[in-house]
């Protein structure tokens, strides 16, 4: 046999993996790409949205008792009346819903006055043009424990934004944020009124469910910084005064100092069931009381009412106007003609014990 010179049997051995495996040296596995070298290119950060102003708007209690059930089981598209109009010409609209939201359920013990309300009511205030409203006030838990269960139920299945209360401490304080023309808005419930018998048993503390209290000043305090720290507008609606009471009493004005010192543009407030006066403390803007609203009952004082409409961009408030109404049949009817020119009278008096200016303070 004739044998193959050795320099030759070495080169078929070496170049027998490569035929074994089907391919040639060309076709190799292709480096991963990770061990490629990259070229990085910096993308351009990107820009800010551009703010520009957005118009809020206030209203003060409602809560769907006696003649206003009957609007509300009539129809709840229409239960609040023609003032929805003036609701749904703001980029936002918050009032207080002063009520429990729950079909049963045993009343707080020792209370004179209880209200409670289907879960319908949110479908009206949908309805109505208002975005989000607080229920840190003292009917927000009448029918205690049970009744929290059923209003936080609601407000889950209902997917209405509420402030103000919640299944822990976390939740009750947590602002309800909303960006509108580029700015970021957070609005903060709390209450400053509550029955005594009942101010540890509704405070949301903890994991402990119930309403954000405005008498833990620290709590709301803090919980206002926060908010500061990545919003362009921070707002605390509160319920606060004294009933029938038509000046701010020295509580009311310390916390609005105090809330304005933590970083809160504008403080808005309900719960005397009169209308007080609101104006400028420095830059910020303070209402110390929006009335009733929708409510079952009204007078000479507390059928008086209407819509504060607030004109901001970042932290400026560039104008306030309030549209005049009264309540009648439970619900407010704007006012037109005389009536109108002299409720706006009326209402600019009430500035004047208020301590609060007409415009706000050079900067």
């Amino acid at each position: 046999m004739r044998r193959q010179p050795l320099a030759l049997s070495l080169l078929a051995l070496l170049a027998a993996p490569l035929l074994v495996a089907g391919c040639s040296p060309a076709e190799s596995e292709p480096v991963p790409e990770a061990s490629q070298p990259e070229t990085k290119t910096s993308a351009p950060s990107p820009k800010p949205p551009q703010r520009r102003p957005f118009t809020i708007s206030f209203a003060g209690d409602v809560h769907f008792e006696g003649v206003l059930r009957n609007r509300l089981n009539a129809d709840p598209r229409t239960a609040l009346g023609p003032i929805a109009a003036v609701l749904r010409r703001s980029n936002l609209t918050a009032l207080n819903l002063e009520t429990a939201i729950t079909t049963a359920g045993t009343p707080a013990p020792g209370k004179q006055f209880t209200f409670r309300a289907p879960a319908t009511a949110f479908t009206a205030l949908k309805a109505a043009g208002v975005d989000v409203v607080t229920m840190a006030n003292n009917h927000g838990m009448d029918y205690m424990e049970s009744g929290l269960a059923d209003t936080l139920k609601a407000i889950k299945s209902s997917k209405f934004p509420v402030v103000g209360i919640g299944a822990n401490e976390t939740e009750a304080y947590r602002p309800y944020r909303r960006t509108v023309n580029g700015n970021r808005v957070s609005i903060i419930g709390a209450t400053q009124v509550l029955d005594s018998q009942f101010i540890q048993s509704w405070t949301a503390a903890g994991d402990k469910g119930g309403l954000a209290s405005a008498k833990n000043e620290p709590r709301l305090i803090r919980a206002v910084r926060q908010a500061r720290k990545n919003s362009d507008t921070v707002i605390v609606f509160l319920h606060w005064g004294t009933e029938l009471v038509k000046c701010p009493t020295p509580v009311q004005r310390s916390l609005a100092d105090k809330l304005v010192a933590a970083g809160a543009d504008v403080i808005v407030g309900s719960h005397a069931h009169i209308l007080l006066g609101g104006g400028y403390s420095g830059q910020a803007y303070v209402h110390y009381g929006l009335g009733n609203f929708a409510f079952y009952n009204w007078g000479p004082d507390t059928g008086a009412t209407g819509v504060l409409t607030l004109t901001i961009n970042g932290r400026k408030v560039l104008k306030d106007q309030w549209t005049p109404a009264r309540i009648n049949g439970g619900v407010p009817i704007p006012a037109t003609g005389g009536a109108k020119q002299q409720a706006l009278g009326s209402y600019r008096a009430l500035r004047g014990c208020t301590g609060l200016s007409a415009a706000p303070a050079d900067s």
